[in-house]
C-alpha cells in the first residue's frame, strides 16, 4: 500500500512541476487508480457516463443551465448533486433528469436554493478539498484511492466504497481540517 501512495505522490508533484507531461502523468494516474479502485471497472467506467450524460442534459436545458451552478459526482451509480439553483422546481427537476440516466442507483441533491455562487466562493471550496485530498494521501491507514471528497459552501460529502473502521478515520481527519463546516458521509460499507 506504501508503494501506491509514494507513487501517488511522484505523480502529483509531476502534475505540478511539469506542465507538458500533465497528459501522460494523468492518464497513467487514471489507469493506477482504475486498477486500485474497489469499484469494478464497469462501475466507474458507468459513473464517468453519469457524470457525463447530466452535464450534457444540463447543458442544453437553458432554464436549468442558466439559473443554477451544478456539480455531479458519481461513485458506484450514488449520484451526489451540489450547487446552487434558484427555485425548488429546478432542484427537483434536475433530480429527476439524473434519475433518467441508466445505471443511476440512488441520489443525493443536496442543491442550495440559492443564486450560483461565486469563483471566491469555489476557490474556497476547492482548496479545503486539496488540503483534505492530501492529508488522506500522508495517512498510511488511509487509502485515498478509495475515498471520494466534494466540498461545496464548506461541507464536506465523503462517498466511496470502505470498511467502517477506515470511514471513522476519514471523518476524524475530515473533521479537524480548517474550513470545514460539516461533514457528510455518503459511503456504502464493505463490513
Amino acid at each position: 500500500m506504501s508503494k501506491i501512495k509514494l507513487t501517488f505522490i511522484l505523480m502529483l508533484t509531476l502534475i505540478t512541476l511539469q506542465g507538458c507531461a500533465t497528459a501522460i502523468v494523468t492518464g497513467a494516474a487514471t489507469g493506477v487508480s482504475v486498477l486500485h479502485d474497489r469499484r469494478t471497472t464497469g462501475a466507474v467506467i458507468d459513473d464517468q457516463g453519469i457524470e457525463f450524460k447530466a452535464s450534457h442534459a444540463f447543458f442544453n436545458n437553458k432554464t436549468i443551465y442558466d439559473q443554477s451552478h451544478i456539480n455531479v459526482t458519481s461513485y458506484n451509480g450514488i449520484v451526489l448533486v451540489t450547487g446552487e439553483t434558484l427555485t425548488n422546481e429546478l432542484k427537483q427537476q434536475i433530480t429527476a433528469e439524473i434519475k433518467r440516466i441508466p445505471k443511476v442507483r440512488r441520489v443525493h441533491n443536496e442543491l442550495l436554493i440559492a443564486a450560483p455562487s461565486a469563483l471566491p466562493s469555489r476557490s474556497s471550496d476547492a482548496w479545503i478539498t486539496s488540503k483534505i485530498k492530501a492529508k488522506l494521501t500522508t495517512d498510511m491507514a488511509i487509502d485515498p484511492f478509495f475515498i471520494k471528497v466534494v466540498t461545496e459552501h464548506g461541507v464536506v460529502y465523503l462517498m466511496g466504497l470502505v470498511s467502517h473502521a477506515e470511514a471513522d478515520r476519514v471523518v476524524s481527519i475530515v473533521s479537524s481540517s480548517a474550513g470545514v463546516q460539516r461533514v457528510v458521509k455518503i459511503f456504502e460499507y464493505t463490513d
